[in-house]
């Protein structure tokens, strides 16, 4: 048996595989499935907490009575830069994990984005000018960038073939259940004075525990394999972690031997260049991964719940505490449809959940644009779309953009082709939010979320005709059939 040279450092080709099998489906104990799901999802749901909070904190700090401090008198600018600079700060995050994370592997990148997560939290809520909240909310969107590049990838490598789908969408549970504890908490701060900074307070014991937890973690054995065959003897510890005991050797023998064809078959004793990225396999993985977090951000998806108070207070709902409440009420139904996304993704697969989501995205939309061309005196419209919108985003989107994102890359430029599809994805993100609240006074709503349906429409027919289907196959096979 001849798997590697170890002279030259690298992994030449494969003569023999390391067990002399067929390979067949992957049992698994979903129990020991748990821990490399959990800590990394704790990443995801201090980004949910973020996105729930800073729509509260927004109202409180606006406020003369309620803010506690004498910069209260903030323009529309201001309040964008308040809600986008933890996306421009993940921007910074990305171009970090493109140039790092490779070297450093998964677990480590999450241990760092805890300790940015962490230092973010305490300098936002112990701001005592405004220059000093937004480098606190920069140092948190560092955190959130690796965090949201880190999770997917260390999830996906690390869950069994059957549950992989489900695994990365309850990380989007996870970013869901963060968004709903961000809105209760900040309903229960609101009319308190200096709300704002409990808010951004609550969270801090969180991290912690995230970074706690990936110091007790494996490595990644994918990302172990892919630094050097020197590393086997901690690689098959780490698979013998992360799979029931009753199957690990097997199961673990099959999938390295799957590994190790692949990095063979795209000779991985060659130093990855950026100039790969955008050849072959993994220029079709970027089209794909990047177009759907492209998509999913100009669709309007940073806007509606960034913004989910404001709107709610024009559809009727006068005080900060009721429109509030009713985005907890929304956060409720990400959370019940991304359970439903759960359940279904890996049974029904990822294009018909993504073609009839995104479908009724459209559907909100224009309801959205017309109650405030039309029916602005009749603010169920408003609600009635809003919960459509949140609904169908939930079941599309929200979850199989990042679980595309983390399965399409082939092996050895999954790190570099995550780094620029999460770019991609919080760039847009940022600049939709900001541009949102001027856009708004710009053009009028009505016509801004009209806009937004029509990018929804455009999308549709990028899932139709790129978008491949990958329901219950390894990353292997995904890379071999798919693209």
């Amino acid at each position: 048996m001849n798997v590697g040279d170890s002279s030259s450092g690298g992994l030449s080709s494969v003569q023999e595989p390391l067990i002399k099998q067929k390979h067949s489906p992957e049992n698994y104990c979903v129990l020991a499935a748990i821990p490399q799901f959990l800590f990394p999802a704790l990443g995801a749901f201090l980004f949910g907490y973020e996105i729930g909070a800073t729509s509260c904190a927004t109202l409180s700090i606006k406020s003369p009575t309620l803010s506690g401090i004498s910069w209260y008198n903030l323009s529309s600018v201001d309040v964008g830069i308040i809600t986008s600079c933890s996306h421009y700060g993940a921007l910074i995050g990305s171009i970090v994990a493109f140039n790092v994370a490779d070297i450093i592997g998964r677990r480590k990148e999450l241990i760092t984005a805890a300790l940015l997560y962490l230092v973010g939290a305490i300098v936002t809520a112990t701001a005592p000018v405004f220059p000093v909240l937004i480098i606190g909310r920069v140092v948190y969107g560092i955190g959130l960038g690796l965090t949201m590049h880190a999770a997917p990838m260390y999830i996906a490598e690390t869950a069994p073939s059957q549950i992989r789908g489900r695994m990365i969408s309850l990380k989007e549970f996870s970013t869901v259940f963060g968004m709903v504890g961000g809105y209760g908490i900040g309903s229960l701060w609101i009319t308190v004075v200096s709300g704002w900074r409990y808010m951004y307070a609550t969270i801090i014991p969180v991290p912690v525990i995230m970074g706690i937890g990936m110091c007790w973690l494996p490595a990644s054995p994918r990302w172990l394999l892919l630094r050097s065959l020197s590393m086997e003897k901690e690689m098959w510890r780490d698979f013998n972690r992360l799979q029931s005991s009753l199957f690990a050797d097997l199961e673990a023998a099959e999938q390295v031997n799957e590994i190790l064809a692949e990095l063979s078959s795209v000779g991985e004793d060659k130093e990855a260049t950026i100039g790969e990225l955008f050849q072959g396999k993994c220029l079709k993985a970027l089209t794909i991964a990047g177009g759907l977090v492209l998509f999913q951000q100009i669709t309007g998806q940073p806007s509606v719940l960034y913004y989910a108070p404001s709107i709610l207070q024009t559809a009727g709902f006068s005080a900060a505490t009721d429109a509030t409440r009713i985005s907890i009420l929304l956060g409720l139904l990400k959370l019940a449809m991304t359970g439903v996304a759960v359940i279904v993704i890996d049974k029904l697969g990822r294009r018909p959940l993504l073609l009839g989501g995104v479908s009724g995205m459209v559907l909100s939309l224009f309801l959205l644009g017309s109650y405030y061309i039309f029916y602005n005196n009749v603010p169920a419209v408003a609600v009635a779309a809003l919960l459509l919108y949140v609904g169908c985003y939930q079941l599309s989107f929200g979850p199989i953009s990042w679980l595309m994102m983390s399965e399409i890359f082939p092996l050895k430029l999954r790190g570099r082709g995550i780094s620029i599809a999460v770019l991609v994805n919080f760039g847009t993100n940022a600049l939709v939010t900001f541009a949102f609240s001027p856009l708004k006074e710009l053009l009028g709503a009505g016509v801004l979320f009209c806009g937004f349906g029509v990018i929804c429409v455009l999308s549709l027919f990028f899932i139709y005709f790129i978008v491949p289907e990958t329901k219950g196959l390894t990353l292997e096979e995904i890379e071999a059939k798919c693209l």
